[in-house]
């Protein structure tokens, strides 16, 4: 028992002393160190420290020399259980990072390593993380863009017609997302630039326009044809953005001239009105005077028939009589004298006796007193009643 100053158990409370006793300076009672070289810690020592520190770390108490522990630690051991709980507990929080939702009106755009993978479709997707990323995007709801005064941008609904006028345009574009993956990958600022597409647009159709028919008839025509061709413009920068309509809100003279222009509008509208007038007073007259022009024509036709007639039936009348003279002259001659001798007499209201006859005798039975002029004329208002 000489020599021992450590105590009657040889050792200072550790368990790993070997015979009991203290043989030198290092009172954990372990290995003898080397004679004639410095004293260093031993390696049992370290590990065992490790081990320690361990145990703590896994919600033990700290331990001495073989893993008894110095107050008697009880805590839970660092084996093949923990290690594998520990791995499913990592595999599982992996697996609950790379779980994601996509909502009905929602799509998905997976990464690989920063680069497009595949879309995602409503409902549950997976994308194991931390290689595969993803983007959710809703591409049914509808955005609106307005264009003009009341996206108070200044004097950018002013634009200018063929017909070197200035119009006051308001619109509104009314766009989706059709494919998220162009969207993301080609479009930086997609409110930006539908707003610059939209104008650009407008501006071109509007300086391709005259301001009347911009006021009056066109405006449906004007807001289908901004919306394909914003439409064309997209899909060339391959957007991904799909224009649902254009709404074609107000399109009107400046404020500072609206006054003016609505003067103008009325005294072109006095000009139509009169022109209309006008033009349907010279459709009269010139309807009428083609009628009258019509009629006379029509009346010269009939005259000139008429006297062609009259004159093809004399020459007819005059060469059948000329036959006629030719067979017989003094009769003919004689017939001649009578009928035109009527001609002539049969409209004066005279009786005519040949003396010749009234002096031979022959005509010893007339009155010549007798008023045969009266007598003709009571006779022919007889007849006329």
């Amino acid at each position: 028992m000489a020599g021992n100053s450590g105590g009657p158990w040889g050792g200072g409370g550790n368990s790993g002393g070997g015979n009991g006793g203290d043989r030198g300076p290092n009172k954990g009672g372990g290995r003898r160190p080397p004679e004639g070289g410095s004293q260093l810690p031993e390696i049992d020592d370290l590990v065992r420290k490790g081990q320690d520190q361990l145990r703590v770390l896994m919600g033990g108490r700290g331990g001495g020399a073989n893993g008894t522990g110095g107050g008697g630690g009880d805590g839970p051991q660092f084996g093949k259980g923990t290690i594998g709980l520990a791995a499913l507990g990592a595999v599982a929080l992996w697996v609950f990072a790379s779980l994601y939702t996509v909502k009905p009106e929602e799509q998905s755009v997976e990464l690989f390593l920063g680069e497009y993978y595949q879309t995602g479709q409503p409902g549950l997707n997976f994308a194991p993380w931390p290689v595969v990323s993803h983007e959710i995007v809703n591409v049914t709801s509808e955005r609106t863009e307005d264009i003009g005064e009341r996206q108070g941008r200044g004097n950018k609904g002013l634009m200018l017609t063929t017909d070197a006028n200035i119009v006051d345009i308001n619109f509104q574009v009314v766009w989706n997302i059709a494919d998220p993956a162009l969207l993301l990958f080609n479009i930086r600022d997609p409110q930006l630039t539908v707003q610059a597409v939209s104008e650009s647009v407008m501006r071109e159709i509007i300086a391709a326009s005259n301001l009347a028919p911009i006021l009056n008839r066109d405006r449906g025509i004007i807001a289908d044809t901004a919306m394909e061709d914003i439409q064309a413009t997209m899909d060339e920068y391959k957007s991904g953005i799909r224009i649902v309509r254009v709404n074609l809100d107000k399109a009107d003279p400046p404020r500072e001239v609206i006054d003016a222009f609505r003067e103008v509008q009325a005294a072109e509208q006095e000009r139509d009105r009169l022109q209309r007038q006008a033009d349907a007073y010279a459709n009269r007259v010139l309807a009428e005077a083609r009628g009258e022009a019509a009629q006379t024509l029509e009346e010269a036709e009939g005259y000139r028939a008429r006297v062609v007639n009259e004159a093809q039936g004399d020459a007819s009348r005059f060469t059948s009589v000329l036959e006629e003279y030719l067979k017989a002259p003094e009769v003919t001659r004689k017939r001649l004298y009578l009928e035109r001798m009527e001609q002539v007499l049969g409209d004066i209201d005279k009786t005519i006796l040949d003396q010749s006859v009234i002096g031979s005798g022959e005509g010893s039975g007339i009155v010549p007193y007798l008023p045969l002029n009266e007598l003709r004329r009571n006779s022919a208002t007889n007849q006329g009643n």
